[in-house]
């Protein structure tokens, strides 16, 4: 199995079409101006070498970046730039390509050398796409998905069963796949701080912080185990959502209340292209200065706009009076057609 990672994509996207660029630093975020409320979408390695990261405020990247160049996002261009990877890949021969996201994909091989195999399906997406991208080969999707970190930029890694505890053994859990902030704060209050530990820990002493499923799952990613299958299966949406950051606090309940009103109804726009019913909504806040809650609940299915509307408008009462609010965001998950039910190795989330 073969993770392929693009290399900072969406500012490589950006310096193709813009060649003056190649070696500076390029951040992209927002509408471009940094005296707009706005978020980092990604950085070029020349910015990220000052400290700028992905969800970092647009403004406070300027200042630890003066020098600079802050572009907009372009959605379409990097949709376009992706599909054209994506078909590259696979046009490889014998490839199963399971795409992650815009800029990441699965491709399960047979191969002899799967090193070479790796360098010569670079080559090809450099050579058709002008995209940097590194592999990470594995026994599992979750060590080829490690594996790409150790790859970047621009390589190729190898982990596997043989190597995993010698590579990652003495690293933090949150260097882990599927591991967070919150789970590695929770895995080290049980005394798990290593990959290692966790890798030698009993599965069953995990369930009482975790549950049954969870952890025993994040015992077995603490080994590296997992699926050994990349499913071509094409991908379905589980849900839609759309969030806005306010250039201007609201802070009147009716300002906030029309401001979700706007984003149930571009959500369920999406939601009604798809044809399945929603049964679950989460309102995304971020109060002013920068501390974000999320606010959620199941509902029957239904393809109601005013339920819909009504059940969002009840998390609405969950916010905090008297608190400023800068960013709404609200998403409506849908039932899953049932030949798509079947579980997959998790991939990120944007929320």
């Amino acid at each position: 199995m073969l993770h392929v990672d693009l290399d900072q994509f969406i500012a490589a996207v950006e310096v193709l079409r813009r060649p003056e660029l190649a070696g500076k630093p390029v951040i992209v975020g927002g509408r471009g101006d940094p005296t707009e409320r706005a978020v980092v979408s990604t950085a070029s390695y020349e910015a990220r070498a000052f400290g700028v990261g992905s969800g970092m405020p647009l403004r406070i990247a300027a200042r630890k970046v003066p020098d600079a160049v802050i572009l907009p996002v372009d959605h379409e261009a990097y949709l376009e730039a992706s599909e054209a990877v994506m078909a590259t890949l696979r046009a490889q021969p014998g490839a199963t390509v399971q795409v992650l996201g815009w800029d990441e994909a699965f491709v399960g091989v047979e191969a002899g050398d799967p090193e070479a195999y790796a360098r010569r399906l670079r080559e090809a997406v450099l050579e058709n796409t002008r995209l940097s991208s590194s592999v990470g080969i594995g026994d599992t999707l979750v060590r080829a998905k490690v594996a790409t970190g150790f790859a970047k930029p621009a390589g190729v890694f190898r982990l596997t069963e043989g190597n995993w505890l010698e590579v990652m053994g003495e690293r933090p859990t949150i260097d882990l796949w599927g591991v967070g902030p919150k789970v590695s704060r929770r895995l080290a209050a049980h005394g798990i701080v290593t990959v290692a530990q966790l890798a030698a820990c009993n599965p069953a002493d995990l369930v009482p912080e975790f549950g049954p499923k969870m952890g025993p799952w994040y015992a077995q990613l603490g080994r590296g185990d997992g699926e050994t299958v990349v499913d071509d299966t094409p991908w379905v949406a589980r849900g839609h959502s759309r969030e806005t950051t306010y250039q201007q606090d609201l802070t009147a309940p009716a300002q906030v209340d029309d401001a979700v009103r706007e984003l149930v109804a571009r959500v369920l726009e999406d939601v009604i292209a798809e044809g399945r019913p929603v049964v679950g909504l989460t309102l995304k806040v971020r109060y002013a200065p920068f501390f974000t809650k999320t606010y959620a609940k199941r509902i029957p299915e239904t393809f109601d706009r005013e339920v819909v509307l009504d059940r969002a408008l009840e998390l609405v009462g969950k916010i905090e009076q008297g608190r400023p609010v800068r960013l709404l965001g609200f998403r409506a998950e849908m039932s899953m057609p049932e030949e798509a039910r079947k579980g997959h190795t998790p991939t990120r989330s944007g929320w």
